[in-house]
């Protein structure tokens, strides 16, 4: 089975693989004046991270939902973070707002550790929020403070899935690292957390918590692509350690904001499928639609 050379070859691929479309559990869609400090950070990736980092999706924002319906996806996650206190409840209102006006974006929200972060957090879930996001590389802080422990609380209760960036990929911060967030799991154990980026480059402490911890889920945000590859290289056995795990692993690609095509991350985890006997067309429906689609409440 020949994987997607080219975004536009994507749809007859679901087909082969009898898909009805992708669900995507990691993209992004911000509000203008946010997404423009977004795409000037990476512009200046070369200061940042030592590396051009070149956003091959940048286009208005209707261009950028019609490639997505276009390229077969069925439902994404649009994912918004905030990096300093009062942020994170507009951006729930402004990602509710577009949830509501994009027939295929799923309600999401973000949380920060600030007084009443549970309260807006109870408001976004009340409203419809599926999926929760939270950057502890980016927001620079520690997601085992005590502010952040009632809305924890509620994503465990709940079952709403949380994608957290908590590696040290692509550069570490403050308080970035698998154990540190090990450290929220001990007290929440029944919280669904997908691990961004699988928890690049710490790729086999990343599976550790997977072992661990019945509801946690890896992304498959810039893994294995070529140009990941060069700076958090997987294991070369990486395909037959999740073989064991393969309703574990979730779509994720970070569109738009990726320097290369859409296609070249499916293209990725075809690849793992066609290095290993067990990883067939079962793992390829589970990683690009099935559990994302459980995650994300998608029906059908």
């Amino acid at each position: 089975m020949t994987a997607p050379r080219d975004d536009n070859r994507i749809p007859t691929w679901l087909d082969e693989l009898g898909l009805p479309g992708l669900v995507d559990i990691h993209t992004h869609f911000l509000p203008p004046n946010v997404l423009d400090k977004v795409w000037a950070y990476f512009d200046n990736a070369s200061e940042h991270y030592g590396m051009r980092w070149d956003i091959y999706y940048r286009h208005d924002e209707p261009t950028r939902v019609r490639l997505l319906r276009e390229m077969g996806l069925r439902a994404y996650a649009p994912l918004v973070y905030a990096h300093k206190p009062a942020m994170a409840e507009w951006l729930n209102d402004w990602v509710r707002d577009f949830a509501e006006r994009t027939p295929d974006a799923v309600p999401t929200a973000t949380i920060y550790p600030e007084p009443g972060v549970g309260d807006y957090l109870a408001r976004a879930l009340d409203e419809g929020a599926r999926c929760v996001k939270m950057h502890v590389q980016v927001g620079g802080f520690d997601p085992r403070d005590p502010l952040l422990d009632r809305a924890w609380g509620l994503l465990a209760e709940t079952g709403v899935p949380v994608v957290v960036h908590c590696g040290h990929g692509p550069i570490p911060g403050s308080y970035t690292g698998l154990d540190v967030f090990e450290g929220v799991l001990r007290r929440h154990r029944d919280l669904t957390a997908v691990l961004a980026h699988a928890g690049m480059p710490d790729y086999l402490a990343a599976l550790g918590l997977v072992e661990r911890y019945p509801r946690v889920h890896l992304d498959t945000t810039m893994v294995g692509v070529a140009f990941s590859e060069k700076f958090a290289p997987l294991p070369k056995d990486w395909a037959a350690r999740i073989a064991a795990h393969q309703d574990r692993i979730v779509l994720g690609t970070d569109y738009p904001n990726i320097p290369y095509s859409y296609a070249d991350q499916l293209s990725a985890i075809a690849g793992w499928a066609a290095f290993d006997q067990r990883l067939g067309k079962q793992f390829l429906r589970a990683v690009l639609h099935d559990t994302p689609a459980k995650l994300l409440g998608v029906g059908g």
